[in-house]
């Protein structure tokens, strides 16, 4: 699955980002270069965990009621959503917000831990009478907490409190959500569908429910928290990260009748999913994505991998086939971010092209090398860490 080919440029023209190392560009940029790594080991233990910073809500969230009602991954995205906004210059312009189209990649809502809590237990201690699940489900739980937990409010949020009020997506799947909202977006204003779209996603990472599920799946690292590359048989997994991502995007002629300057530009988004079940499938769809996209051969990688050890291991083979591009794994730096960590990627695709450099290398292994060299193009990698495999193309844009 890719794009349609077409000649129509997309530009990435704002940026929001707010994550473990901080909000806005310029702090997650110094915070890059310092090898900053922000993790807690101590508050999920044996599960090490990259929490989000102290966001000023209300810089962004003006109403507290708004916030009230929004559960943490919305906030955490509404707030990354007005940054976008900010940064693309289209705060209260209410001609082109009316018409923007918005695409969000989000998880389920989140858990009452009380009441779960307390209902597992009348189970385990056998004080659950017959018909005591539902009674309790249904006086326990307040009806806005099933509101809450529809995937789709991010989105409805985003149009509350900033009113992008054009056509509205919400995808679901983890980390292919994320590569298939950016996918969709850039055909949709590639074909002329679209001219400017919000599009990213959002998650909060200290939740024990999630960690929980992610356990059952051995999926979780655990006890002490070591770099991406570093992790292996004896200590692979994901530390979780709390973080939202969104971008604009839009047509090059959309842009320009705006006045508005580019990061950046989006070329491909393809995607795939390989069979798991077959050794060194992971490898080879990411050859064929890769031979998709046009790269040179030494362009640097943003790779989502994960440290989970079957898709990082085959991740590794692949990138020994481009021994001649820089690698970054985001994951390192940021934890995993589920279905926010494509749209990580590109952010920081996109900003490293506008600054003209690669950020600082943060490995212990070796397989990250630095590099002074100026890029031109950077590939974003996206492998799910089950299922769900994504790449893409980002440009610089000529002066």
């Amino acid at each position: 699955m890719s794009n349609t080919s077409s000649t129509r440029e997309v530009w990435i023209t704002g940026i929001g980002l707010a994550s473990s190392l901080g909000e806005g560009l310029d702090q997650h940029w110094d915070a890059l270069e310092a090898r900053k790594v922000n993790v807690d080991e101590a508050t999920f233990a044996p599960y090490p965990v990259h929490p989000i910073v102290k966001l000023n809500y209300d810089a962004q969230i003006p109403k507290k009621g708004d916030q009230r009602q929004m559960e943490a991954w919305q906030r955490i995205g509404t707030y990354a959503a007005g940054l976008a906004l900010d940064s693309a210059g289209l705060k209260g312009n209410t001609d082109i917000l009316s018409r923007m189209d918005m695409i969000v990649a989000a998880g389920g809502g989140e858990r009452d831990l009380a009441v779960d809590a307390a209902v597992i237990n009348d189970q385990a201690q056998g004080n659950a009478a017959p018909g005591t699940l539902n009674e309790r489900l249904m006086s326990d739980l307040r009806p806005t907490l099933f509101l809450a937990q529809l995937s789709n409010l991010l989105a409805g949020n985003i149009s509350i409190v900033h009113g992008v009020t054009g056509s509205s997506r919400t995808f679901m799947g983890e980390e292919a959500a994320g590569t298939d909202a950016f996918r969709i977006a850039l055909a949709r204003i590639v074909s002329g569908q679209s001219d400017i779209a919000l599009v990213g996603a959002a998650h909060n990472g200290e939740r024990k429910d999630l960690l929980m599920l992610y356990e059952f799946g051995d999926f979780a690292l655990k006890n002490k928290f070591a770099p991406v590359w570093a992790r292996d048989a004896s200590h692979s997994g994901f530390a979780l990260g709390s973080g939202g991502v969104f971008l604009v995007i839009e047509s090059k002629d959309h842009a320009q009748a705006r006045g508005a300057k580019p990061f950046a530009r989006l070329t491909h988004v393809v995607a795939d999913h390989a069979r798991r079940s077959t050794p060194g499938n992971i490898t080879a769809v990411l050859d064929g994505l890769w031979a998709k996209l046009g790269a040179k051969a030494d362009a640097p990688i943003l790779t989502s991998a994960t440290g989970a050890a079957q898709a990082t291991d085959e991740e590794r083979a692949f990138l020994k086939k481009h021994a001649s591009a820089p690698v970054r794994a985001l994951g390192t730096s940021f934890g995993h971010l589920i279905e926010a960590q494509f749209p990580l990627g590109l952010a920081l695709a996109a900003l490293s092209l506008s600054r003209g450099k690669l950020f600082a290398a943060n490995d212990t292994t070796g397989l990250e090398v630095e590099t002074t060299a100026s890029p031109s193009q950077i590939v974003v990698v996206n492998t799910g860490h089950w299922r769900g495999e994504g790449m893409a193309l980002v440009e610089s844009v000529p002066a």
